[in-house]
């Protein structure tokens, strides 16, 4: 589409001749002709790095040029671009003023951005879109003046249009910018499904001529956003040719921005030392002392919110906690203990099971062997929409697989209550009529009561790095509801697809022989498993 330039009228009556404003700060291009510039404006990169100006992060005005995130993003452009970024890369700033250069040199264009709340969807249109437009050469902007000018929308007279909101609920756009997708995904799961269902479909990269953006900073290992990150980056490992419908991932490590520097030595600590000694090692490089200074002055200020807001790595970015998590800080302590690791299954130790029973919804299991003071949590497996004679072949799968001898089954007090699959029978019953024999453990008066005992009861918790993945991941994505008209989190969990996940080890938490009475700690023995790699 970039290659495609209309520029009828923008030469007509003007050529030849030369444009001034009295404005304290003209544009650089005023004293040029439209016969001078004419071959130039056929060139795209040189229309983005010559004709816009913006604000820059000190508040100064300045003529936009890509840097090098941004160069390698104009590059490598797809039809469909996934960008994971790390922040002050100015990817919003160069998708929108793009944006703004397609409708400005091609006709009958829509283009529409999509921010994750109105504040900044105001700020995106005012500094991103009617800054720079205001700022063009006054002959550019009376060959392109505009039809209508709202808050939110600007048109042109070639029936060219841009707007920026927080959704797009109809029309069909060419041109679609998806701005912190991944933190719509974390706080507002039903606007995103909204996005993925309605904005999603009513842009048509299969016909080539239109281009999607969707950028965000990480925010957990869960929704739209890290799927189809995981997706993009499958692709490309396995280096599969895309199509017009397949995402092209774009990151940009910290490490690779020259900004990133300072030249005064400050301390190293030793846990620092170890994660840049790691990170070298992981992906092949070695950091200067320049940076290191930079990232420990960074770390000392961010803490763990570091590797989110300056990933070395994609697996780094998403490894973090996102805000509002209830297990962020265990999760932190459980790293920082290496107790992520290979767990071996221990013969003669029985294997308990711990459930959340979703009706129609997602079942989730996790399976525990309890080792001296040390609960090892071996496996953890999730369905839906099956019923209990489905799970009874599971167990008995996995016990056939590992040689499982098992000890108790564990699920929630309304195992009692509710119906699995309309048969009649409570659910209590028909586990029964499949041999699974269940524990009932006890409701809790408020639910912050079993969150705070599963925070207690991480403290003694070992998890397999394989088996128990996807049951980590539901467990650092357990999050609190988002009020988004009081700007702050509620005292609620948002029910999502981590919340049954995260429920079967509140049944764990409150149903072992380790269970912690309220506002008691845990006391842990810890055994020697040195040996575990």
């Amino acid at each position: 589409m970039s290659k495609r330039v209309d520029a009828s009228g923008l030469g007509r009556a003007k050529k030849g001749k030369v444009y001034r404003t009295g404005k304290e700060k003209s544009h650089h291009l005023e004293g040029k002709s439209w016969a001078e510039l004419k071959e130039k404006f056929s060139d795209k990169w040189w229309r983005l790095n010559n004709l816009y100006y913006i604000v820059d992060e000190d508040g100064q005005r300045v003529l936009f040029k890509p840097n090098i995130a941004q160069t390698c993003l104009y590059d490598n452009i797809w039809y469909q671009n996934l960008i994971l970024k790390a922040r002050q890369m100015g990817f919003t700033t160069f998708i929108d003023i793009y944006f703004l250069d397609e409708i400005l040199f091609n006709s009958d264009v829509e283009a529409a951005i999509i921010a994750h709340n109105k504040e900044d969807a105001g700020k995106i249109f005012r500094r991103k879109i009617l800054y720079p437009y205001n700022n063009l050469p006054d002959w550019l902007k009376e060959a392109r003046p505009t039809i209508s000018k709202s808050k939110s929308e600007l048109e042109l007279s070639n029936s060219s249009i841009i707007s920026v909101g927080v959704s797009m609920r109809s029309g069909t756009a060419q041109l679609l910018h998806i701005s912190e997708f991944g933190k719509i995904c974390a706080k507002f799961p039903e606007k995103a499904r909204e996005i993925v269902t309605g904005a999603l479909e009513a842009i048509h990269t299969e016909k080539g001529n239109s281009l999607l953006f969707i950028e965000s900073t990480a925010e957990g290992k869960s929704g739209y956003f890290y799927e189809y990150s995981q997706e993009a980056q499958n692709h490309a490992a396995l280096g599969h040719e895309l199509t017009a419908l397949d995402f092209r991932f774009h990151f940009f490590p910290w490490f690779q921005d020259p900004r990133n520097v300072i030249a005064q030595s400050v301390p190293i600590s030793k846990t620092m030392a170890d994660y840049f000694e790691e990170t070298e090692a992981k992906l092949g490089i070695t950091f200067s002392n320049q940076q290191k200074w930079w990232y420990v002055k960074k770390f000392n200020r961010l803490g763990e919110d570091m590797k989110r807001e300056h990933p070395a790595s994609p697996e780094e970015a998403f490894e973090q906690a996102i805000k509002g998590a209830y297990f962020k800080n265990q999760f932190v302590k459980i790293r920082r203990d290496r107790r992520i690791c290979r767990v071996p299954f221990m013969s003669g130790a029985q294997v308990d099971t711990w459930w959340d029973l979703g009706m129609n919804d997602v079942m989730a299991i996790w399976f525990t062997q309890t080792v001296g003071r040390e609960v090892h949590l071996v496996d953890y497996y999730e369905n839906c929409g099956e019923q209990f004679e489905f799970y009874a072949k599971v167990l008995a799968d996995l016990q056939q697989e590992h040689g499982f001898v098992y000890g108790t089954h564990n699920a929630p007090h309304d195992i009692g209550v509710r119906e699995l699959g309309g048969t009649g029978a409570d659910r209590w019953e028909s586990a029964l009529r499949v041999g699974i024999r269940f524990n009932r453990i006890p409701r809790v008066k408020h639910k912050i009561d079993s969150i705070n005992a599963a925070r207690r009861f991480l403290s003694i918790c070992w998890f397999d790095e394989n088996r128990c993945d996807q049951g980590m991941t539901r467990l650092e994505n357990y999050r609190k509801q988002w009020n988004e008209h009081a700007n702050t989190y509620t005292d609620k969990p948002l029910h999502d697809d981590n919340s049954n996940g995260a429920d079967a080890f509140q049944t764990l938490a409150m149903g072992h022989n380790f269970h912690v009475s309220m506002g008691a700690t845990v006391q842990v023995l810890k055994q020697n498993s040195a040996g575990w790699t």
